[in-house]
């Protein structure tokens, strides 16, 4: 864990560098609630992997799970070019299921954008509830999302995923009510922190 945390929350002599509070966890955890309300409260931009990817589902027809995956990954790379060409000071919120990909890939997109502080919101989810989450937004999702046949695979992925762990992380267990006001106090007294 240590590790991890080194490459980031240091901030350069004498200008704030780039901050992201990374809004983690399995698909129907929460992710998108929890990450407009925090930039609501805060006015950080919040950047999701489903509304950048979403556009494309919108217009392309006939898109298999091999294609949604290229298109995910197009559309993370999408986000951190954002952050890159944001000024110093800049600080975002990202809402994604980052273990779709190595977390050596997170590492590098990190380093690229000039990210110097990351703090880490970890959406814990039972198995059960997410799965019935997942299938009551079933008739609500786009063409080119995974449908019911995912739902087994997502209750062995709630049991065995975890956080990122580049920097301090909160567990939100999603199985409770999620109160964002204390959410957002932890990462200010962090970031004061650091």
């Amino acid at each position: 864990m240590s590790e991890n945390r080194a490459a980031f929350n240091v901030e350069p002599a004498g200008q704030p560098g780039k901050r992201v509070i990374l809004v983690n966890g399995i698909p129907a955890s929460g992710k998108s609630r929890l990450a407009v309300e925090l930039s609501t409260r805060t006015g950080w931009l919040q950047l999701s992997l489903d509304g950048i990817k979403n556009p494309f589902l919108q217009r392309l027809e006939g898109v298999d799970r091999a294609f949604n995956r290229v298109l995910g990954q197009a559309s993370y790379q999408v986000i951190w070019s954002i952050m890159a060409d944001a000024p110093q000071g800049s600080t975002f919120i990202v809402d994604a299921w980052f273990g779709f990909q190595p977390k050596e890939v997170l590492r590098d997109y990190l380093t690229q954008a000039g990210v110097t502080q990351v703090v880490e919101i970890w959406c814990q989810i039972s198995a059960e509830l997410a799965a019935t989450r997942y299938a009551a937004r079933l008739d609500q999702r786009l063409p080119g999302h995974l449908g019911a046949e995912y739902i087994p695979e997502l209750k062995i992925l709630a049991a065995k995923a975890q956080p990122m762990e580049f920097g301090p992380v909160y567990y939100a267990d999603q199985d409770q009510p999620v109160e964002v006001h204390i959410i957002q106090q932890w990462i200010d007294n962090i970031l004061k922190e650091q």
